[in-house]
């Protein structure tokens, strides 16, 4: 089985998290993706009703990562985030999409053929060839694959046994304003999940389960796409959905946040969580600042100065000037600031741990002496900075002043909740 990720890391996060959960229940193999970059592939808006065809986000998903590939920045979500317990546990079988695609399309995803300029061309049709199979452009052939169309705007995906909800309309419809405005006859159905797609459904045989998005979230009092949140009668699903609840980062990235914390920050600090740039928030940096300014004030008027300070930001430091943040360097009586950079030694040092443990390379079960081979090193480091300042801002003891509706903040809450135990170790 495998799924278009798309937008950024912590939607495809949730996605990942998705995925699991329905290769569990159908008991499929998950192809695991690389890490996108932010925005390369966009779904657009489920509220309205307007967003790509599973079609066309798979090709985009597919080209994508071929531009991963031939630029040397390709590196899987099973590399930065980690799922060895899930694996090691059989609660979920995976293949890395690299490995997928070597046996599926017979075609090497290794750097050195993308760039080989005498087989580029012959390379480039066979790679262009299956990722309109993988995309089901084709259409589903029984014995093969089979690419699932239904989205966000026609379909709630459940699990209940005895599929008791399966055909029932969901209570988020396109209301009337909605319809008449964008000509939409959309109608959200809740579909089971286990017998639409499952063993005994009409698609049991296909090799392959391709679906679009597979993001969601709560929306008007039912979820965008996936509503499927306990299994109590299935105690290795109930186990799985309890596992994903919260994946940590691999432990290359967690020893770098607990390492910052405990050689650099050395002493109590706050987390603050500012995102100032991306869509809407670059309209809400006031209020975005005055949170932060008011928990400083209180900590300010209670506690031992100066008060520790992490920032992680999408603003550029060069930016800071004129902004609050600059007044917070300004005050040393008061304030110390900290904060991380690509270039910084420990930043970079966890990338190049990360790269030489080859986490993307330990789940492979097949025998044939074609796959699990080693890839070939991509000469660029990944990007971790992004990871390693959620591990640090989760180790916060004077707590975190997260951007409202940031999932970057929802994921650093979610690791507060069940990964403190690392930091107090």
């Amino acid at each position: 089985m495998w799924y278009a990720p798309h937008s950024g890391f912590s939607n495809q996060l949730s996605e990942f998290k998705n995925a699991i959960l329905m290769a569990g229940i159908l008991n499929r193999t998950l192809i695991v993706p690389p890490i996108l970059d932010h925005h390369a592939v966009a779904l657009g808006s489920c509220p309205k009703f307007r967003v790509s065809d599973p079609n066309e986000i798979r090709v985009s998903v597919w080209e994508h990562v071929v531009e991963l590939m031939q630029g040397g920045r390709y590196i899987s979500i099973a590399e930065i985030i980690d799922i060895s317990s899930l694996v090691s546990s059989s609660l979920v079988r995976v293949i890395d999409l690299r490995d997928f695609v070597s046996i599926w399309c017979g075609i090497s995803l290794d750097l050195a053929c993308l760039n080989d300029s005498k087989l580029q061309s012959s390379v480039s049709k066979s790679l262009k060839q299956c990722g309109s199979l993988l995309a089901g452009l084709h259409g589903n052939d029984d014995k093969c694959i089979h690419a699932i169309n239904e989205d966000c705007r026609t379909t709630v995906w459940t699990y209940k046994q005895g599929g008791q909800e399966d055909g029932m309309l969901d209570s988020f419809q396109p209301d009337d304003q909605l319809k008449k405005k964008k000509k939409i006859s959309y109608v959200r159905k809740r579909r089971d999940v286990f017998r639409t797609l499952g063993p005994g459904s009409q698609v049991e045989s296909a090799s392959l389960l391709a679906f679009g998005s597979l993001f969601s979230a709560p929306y008007k009092g039912s979820e965008l796409y996936v509503d499927i949140h306990e299994s109590p009668q299935d105690q290795r699903l109930q186990t799985l959905m309890e596992k994903i609840k919260f994946l940590p980062f691999v432990p290359e990235i967690m020893g770098a946040g607990k390492e910052f914390r405990n050689t650099t920050i050395r002493a109590p600090f706050l987390c603050a969580q500012l995102r100032l740039l991306d869509g809407q928030f670059k309209n809400h940096q006031n209020a975005t600042f005055h949170g932060l300014r008011q928990k400083l004030e209180a900590l300010r008027h209670k506690g031992t100065l100066p008060i520790h300070v992490f920032i992680m930001t999408d603003l550029p430091r060069d930016n800071w000037t004129s902004t609050y943040l600059s007044d917070l360097i300004s005050d040393a009586h008061n304030y110390k600031v900290y904060f991380l950079k690509d270039d910084t030694e420990l930043v970079r040092e966890a990338a190049t741990k990360l790269m030489a443990a080859g986490y993307g390379q330990r789940f492979i079960t097949n025998s044939d002496n074609t796959v699990g081979k080693k890839y070939r090193s991509n000469p660029k480091l990944p990007d971790v900075l992004l990871y390693v300042e959620q591990t640090v801002c989760s180790c916060a003891s004077l707590g975190l002043v997260g951007t409202a509706g940031s999932t970057i903040a929802e994921n650093i809450e979610l690791m507060r909740k069940y990964g403190s135990s690392y930091c107090q170790s």
